[in-house]
């Protein structure tokens, strides 16, 4: 058995948050990095000394990878998605990951390459997708292959089938969970839901890291009653993902890294520097309190057969096209509702009827900001 676990940042080639890890690195605290390798994947040059950094770590078995860009469930293979796993195989040959990770979900937008990550139905097609596309994944990088669970949800329904469908994701690749906490809050506010009865719903034994994060509140239009909580990461870690954090730790026996994350954007000011400092000092002292006795298996396929013939659904492709041009375009929420009432989508597997409005009002902001 060992029990440790390691206290790491989202680091990544930007300014403000590399201004924000330097205290931490210099006083030897940021055990681990979480790199986001696909943000480079278009960079012509990376400086030496941010690959210095990264190989650093990597020398020590304590770099991570977490992708952003691969859009999982998109339902048509596109050709942008095998460069992205030739990247991702050139990128694991230059550095040792002790795992890679990716994004629920599939990206708004024509080319689903820009856009917001948003739900999809969970049927058998969407379930065969994303077998077929972390089979990928683990193809190219040769080593465990984890996801992340989802902050956004359409509806209730969503957010307790959700730790299900991951874990039969992830059967067979024999993969792990990346636990969000902050993408938990908000799916706890946005549902009026209790701590014990979402937990419950995942597989905790899957569990090999950890995120928690801040994020910014998003009054509702349709509904003055209603705030909706956003994973903007823009902000300090709020006290109840502290709390969340302390709750679930004993939770998870197989537990490696905890992760604190925030942009850039977030991090310009001296002052939201030292939050930064401050917050990572208090996740360390919870972990450093946690003795909790756990196990790191290997997370590796039982066996590695190559993947076969690319699995596609055209007729979830169609859909996948439409809602994104119906959030992207749509003038308002109603809008959208009465477009959606017309499209595709009505009376199919996404169940559309079941939506809360409110949450569609925030799937066109997500779009329409990721769109600009």
């Amino acid at each position: 058995m060992n029990d440790r676990l390691f206290s790491t940042v989202a680091c990544n080639l930007d300014a403000n948050i590399l201004s924000a890890c330097l205290p931490l690195m210099e006083a030897s605290k940021m055990e681990a990095i979480e790199w986001s390798f696909d943000a480079l994947f278009r960079v012509k040059e990376v400086p030496s000394w941010f690959l210095e950094l990264l190989t650093l770590y990597s020398n020590e078995k304590r770099l991570i990878g977490h992708g952003v860009f691969f859009s999982l469930f998109s339902a048509k293979w596109r050709q942008e998605q095998d460069e992205w796993l030739k990247q991702l195989k050139q990128t694991c040959s230059a550095f040792r990951f002790d795992h890679i990770t990716e994004h629920f979900g599939f990206m708004t937008g024509r080319d689903f390459h820009h856009g917001a990550p948003l739900n999809i139905p969970y049927t058998p097609s969407t379930l065969n997708i994303g077998r077929d596309r972390l089979k990928r994944i683990q193809d190219a990088c040769r080593c465990p292959v984890g996801l992340e669970n989802l902050a956004f949800a359409y509806s209730l329904d969503e957010v307790k089938r959700h730790g299900d469908f991951l874990e039969q994701l992830l059967e067979p690749v024999n993969g792990f969970i990346i636990l969000d906490l902050h993408n938990l809050y908000c799916q706890l506010h946005n549902f009026r839901l209790e701590f014990e009865d979402i937990i419950a719903l995942y597989p905790l034994d899957k569990v090999r890291e950890m995120h928690i994060s801040g994020g910014s509140w998003d009054a509702s239009q349709i509904d003055p009653d209603i705030t909706v909580r956003r994973d903007t990461h823009d902000d300090a870690v709020p006290e109840e993902v502290f709390h969340l954090l302390d709750q679930t730790i004993g939770r998870c026996p197989h537990l490696k890294y905890v992760v604190l994350e925030q942009l850039g954007t977030g991090l310009s000011t001296p002052e939201s520097r030292q939050s930064f400092y401050d917050d990572f000092l208090k996740m360390d002292n919870i972990i450093k309190t946690k003795k909790t006795s756990r196990s790191h298996p290997s997370f590796l396929p039982l066996q590695n057969d190559p993947p076969g013939e690319v699995v596609e659904d055209e007729t979830l492709y169609r859909q996948q096209l439409e809602l994104s041009h119906i959030l992207e375009t749509a003038g308002s929420c109603t809008d959208a509702m009465e477009a959606l009432s017309r499209s595709s989508l009505a009376n199919s597997d996404w169940q559309i009827e079941k939506w809360a409005p409110y949450m569609i009002e925030t799937a066109v902001k997500i779009a329409q900001k990721w769109k600009k």
